[in-house]
């Protein structure tokens, strides 16, 4: 590391930025409305040029806007050998410009391996939690982050490349929540001419000069080929991602308002969505529907443009009932009048005696079996219509006592009632196209080793009433109330 140059005054370090660079950190902070005076800051603090300059200037117009100065330097665990000089680096620079300096220390690699992430992402994530985590500890206003026009030029190539839409392409925002950006609008290239003239040192991190990474390899590699292109690249993309931004919060407005409309009920694994409003909207709006309804649903994160397509293909092909499966358990359901999106585990109904004569609440199924004994005279007398579906007549001298109600097991059958024949109750599920994960709450009524009925779909051919049968027992399928 070479030389600082000193004046022996925190006040002639901070009034060397240049009227370009300051102006345009003015600029933006008007146009964003980053900060207004009086507020505690918090500033990211690698030791890199960026977030050096950046502190110079919070430095110069501290007097002006009456801020308060702290930085955190993240320590991710990667880099032993290098952080405690930078550390100590930071530490230093923040003593001298008057800011109270904090550290933090994440890890990184064990993160990333808990949650299936690659290195950059659990560090980024790590990184804001740990900005985040300082700032209510401390109650400062701000979080300031030191990103350039260059970073967001990077990142609208890589999520371009890696395929994403409009939301992804406007890329990173100027002020999210608590975190503003105010060197967003400006090139590395000036703020690393500005330390240079002025000999202020700053840390070039190792890491960003290897290819290892898709953000380091547009940098290094693709971002020199466009400025042979053309010298203004970093301009033009950061021009287009801000136009990006502007179309984004003109769709968000609208798709506030139609969701607002369309949400039946919600939780953090389910969503329900009223289908009526899907049938005059364009697919534009309902891509973004569907994507915010996803975010919004904790359970439901980690869905696919490709997945939206498919849901979207539900929605205007499918019919009730319909659904498809998508990756982390997650089910989309075509039902009547809604579309249902959840991740809940499907419930497997419980083990239940059957009361006789009597009311059996199934609650994983929500129904209710209502149980009584008629003579043969009463069920000939009785409409046969949804027999096996609505209601059940079993001979009840048949029966053995008690009768149980249980949901299926691997190698269950029986004798569909005019079927004539065995049949694994997989198959008839299967022939019935029942989604798989409605099987396991479907009751099964069971009288012995025998099944008796499969409950709402069809009974077994060798419990039925006949000629010879005197007792007929009754069940009734009715809606549990909740």
């Amino acid at each position: 590391m070479g030389r600082i140059y000193e004046k022996n005054s925190r006040r002639f370090l901070s009034q060397m930025i240049p009227d370009k660079i300051l102006n345009s950190v003015l600029a933006t902070n008007k146009k964003y409305e980053m900060f207004l005076g009086g507020e505690k800051i918090l500033l990211g603090l690698s030791g890199g040029a960026d977030s050096v300059s950046l502190l110079h200037i919070f430095d110069h117009l501290r007097d002006k806007f009456r801020f308060t100065l702290f930085a955190i330097y993240v320590d991710h665990m990667l880099r032993p050998d290098e952080t405690p000089s930078e550390i100590e680096f930071c530490k230093n620079l923040c003593n001298k410009l008057s800011a109270q300096f904090f550290t933090k220390s994440v890890d990184v690699k064990n993160f990333a391996k808990e949650q299936n992430l690659n290195i950059q992402e659990a560090a980024r994530q790590l990184r804001y939690f740990a900005y985040e985590e300082k700032a209510w500890e401390i109650k400062a206003d701000r979080i300031a982050l030191a990103h350039t026009a260059d970073d967001q030029a990077e990142t609208l190539l890589m999520r371009l490349f890696r395929g994403s839409g409009t939301t992804g392409l406007s890329g990173i925002p100027p002020v999210r929540k608590h975190f503003i950006r105010p060197l967003i609008e400006i090139e590395r290239k000036e703020i690393e001419e500005f330390l240079e003239q002025n000999k202020i040192d700053y840390i070039t991190d190792s890491s960003n000069m290897k290819k290892d990474y898709l953000r380091n390899r547009i940098r290094l590699t693709l971002m020199p080929l466009l400025k042979n292109i053309n010298p203004d690249i970093t301009t033009v993309l950061s021009r287009t991602a801000a136009l990006f931004r502007d179309e984004e919060r003109y769709f968000e407005i609208i798709v506030t308002k139609s969701l607002m409309k369309m949400i039946s009920r919600k939780t953090n694994e389910r969503i329900e969505l009223f289908l009526a409003p899907f049938e005059v909207m364009d697919k534009v709006i309902m891509r973004r529907v569907l994507r915010r309804a996803i975010d919004e649903t904790k359970g439901l994160r980690g869905i696919s443009f490709l997945h939206i397509e498919d849901i979207i293909e539900l929605v205007k092909n499918g019919k009730t009932g319909d659904r498809i499966y998508l990756p982390k358990g997650i089910r989309v359901i075509k039902d009547y009048s809604t579309l249902l999106l959840t991740s809940e585990v499907p419930v497997a109904l419980g083990i239940y005696k059957a009361e006789i004569p009597g009311e059996t609440h199934l609650k994983e199924s929500g129904i209710l079996l209502k149980s009584l004994i008629i003579t043969k005279e009463e069920a000939d007398s009785i409409n046969k219509f949804g027999e096996g579906i609505s209601f059940g007549l079993f001979d009840l001298d048949r029966l053995k006592m008690p009768l149980m109600i249980r949901p299926r097991k691997n190698g269950d059958f029986f004798y569909p009632s005019g079927f004539g024949k065995r049949k694994k109750i997989q198959n008839f599920f299967v022939d019935l196209k029942i989604p798989r994960d409605e099987r396991d709450r479907i009751p099964i009524l069971t009288s012995g080793e025998d099944i008796v009925w499969v409950v709402g779909h069809r009974s077994d051919e060798r419990f039925r009433i006949d000629e010879n049968t005197k007792k007929v027992l009754k069940i009734d399928i009715k809606k549990a109330r909740d």
